[in-house]
Parts: structure tokens; C-alpha cells; sequence
């Protein structure tokens, strides 16, 4: 999912240009805006496997997160689509606004979702017993994980935010290098930070029934 987010970001950045020629303004957008989206579905996929283990730890159900996540997912992308076709039809700057103000929101969700469950994560895992195998390393990947996103998403909302009252968009032709700067700043760099911190895989499962030659 990575891949597919900085993938669609580098197509728009090759053809910067040609995505501003679009007639259409609500074509362009969805262009624009779809990248942040599946960024949104990558990270909160995250939230999802932390409010899991969580949930495992503190023997509490985990059969609702999931229908919970998609359900969530399910209907960003249909209130976008929403408001991409009120682009489309109204032709107003008000439909333009709700929509970056809806990117927003989202944006804050994904910022808490991380604040909530990295948080709750953080703390339990402290609470573990000094000497546990490998409790410093996750304790590093949770925090480093949590602030890097949460600061990411919340940049986000705050400039999405700033872009409806100023009526003013965020994706500029003019001014290509401030673009690249952004979303170095709330995509790119962030990405690559967490991957590289969450490098390491977890080791293989071996079946009970297979024992490795010796």
C-alpha cells in the first residue's frame, strides 16, 4: 500500500503539469486527492493491528475491529466520492471547501486513532517487566511509530484546514517546489521513516509437525 500511495504521488509529480491542463475541476481533484486517501487507508491499517494486539493483551473481543475499519474506509471513500460529484455538478467553490475540510477531519481521526492506541500500547508495554525479550525495541517502534504519524496527519488537518478558510488550494501549479516541500513533509519523509524503523519481520511460524534437520 506504500508502494501504491508514493507510486500515484510520483506519476502526479512527473505530470504536474498536465494534471493542472484538466478541464475538469473535479477530474483534477480526484487526481490530487486520492493519493491522501489510500494514505489514510494505509496508516489507519496500522491503528488496526496495534487496537488488535491491544485487545488480545486485555482479553477483550477483537471481532468488531475489523468490520469497524472497513466500515470506516468504506465510508470516507463514498462521502469523497460524494462530494467529487458535487464538484462536478455545482460547480461552486463551496463543494471545494467541504471537501478539503472533509480531508481534515479525516486527517484529526487518523491523528487520534494513533494517540489512543499507540498511546495504549506505549503505556502497557512499559508496564512490562524490564528484562522482557525485546520490550525496549517495541517500545522504540510504538513511540517513534506514533509521534511520526500523529504529527504527520495532524499537519495535514491543520494545513487542509487553513486551505478552506483561505479559500486557497494546496495543490498550486506555480509554486511545484512548496508542493514537493509538503508532502516530503506529511507522505513522503514519513513513509520512509517507518518503514525503515519497522524494517525487521517477525521470525517465520514453524508447524509443530516440522522439525528442522540438525
Amino acid at each position: 500500500m506504500n508502494f501504491i500511495v508514493n507510486g500515484l504521488r510520483a506519476v502526479l509529480f512527473g505530470f504536474y503539469k498536465s494534471v493542472f491542463l484538466v478541464k475538469s475541476k473535479a477530474l483534477e481533484m480526484v487526481l490530487l486527492d486520492l493519493p491522501g486517501l489510500l494514505f489514510f487507508s494505509t496508516y489507519t491499517l496500522l491503528v488496526l493491528f496495534w487496537a488488535e494486539i491491544y485487545h488480545q493483551a486485555r482479553s477483550l473481543p477483537i471481532n468488531k475491529l475489523r468490520p469497524a475499519y472497513y466500515s470506516i474506509n468504506g465510508f470516507i471513500y463514498f462521502a469523497q466520492a460524494c462530494l467529487w460529484i458535487s464538484v462536478r455538478l455545482s460547480q461552486s467553490n463551496l463543494a471545494v471547501e467541504l471537501s478539503r475540510l472533509f480531508i481534515s477531519v479525516i486527517s484529526f481521526c487518523a491523528a487520534l486513532g494513533f494517540m489512543i492506541y499507540g498511546g495504549r500500547l506505549f503505556f502497557m508495554l512499559r508496564r512490562f517487566p524490564i528484562e522482557s525479550r525485546g520490550r525496549q525495541r517495541k517500545l522504540f517502534e510504538v513511540g517513534f511509530v506514533t509521534g511520526i504519524c500523529c504529527t504527520c496527519f495532524l499537519i495535514r488537518c491543520i494545513v487542509s484546514t487553513l486551505s478552506a478558510d483561505m479559500n486557497a488550494g494546496l495543490d498550486v501549479l506555480d509554486h511545484p517546489i512548496l508542493n514537493l516541500i509538503y508532502y516530503m513533509f506529511v507522505e513522503i519523509l514519513p513513509s520512509a521513516l517507518v518503514l525503515f524503523i519497522l524494517r525487521k519481520l517477525p521470525p517465520k511460524r514453524v508447524s509443530e509437525q516440522y522439525h528442522p534437520i540438525r
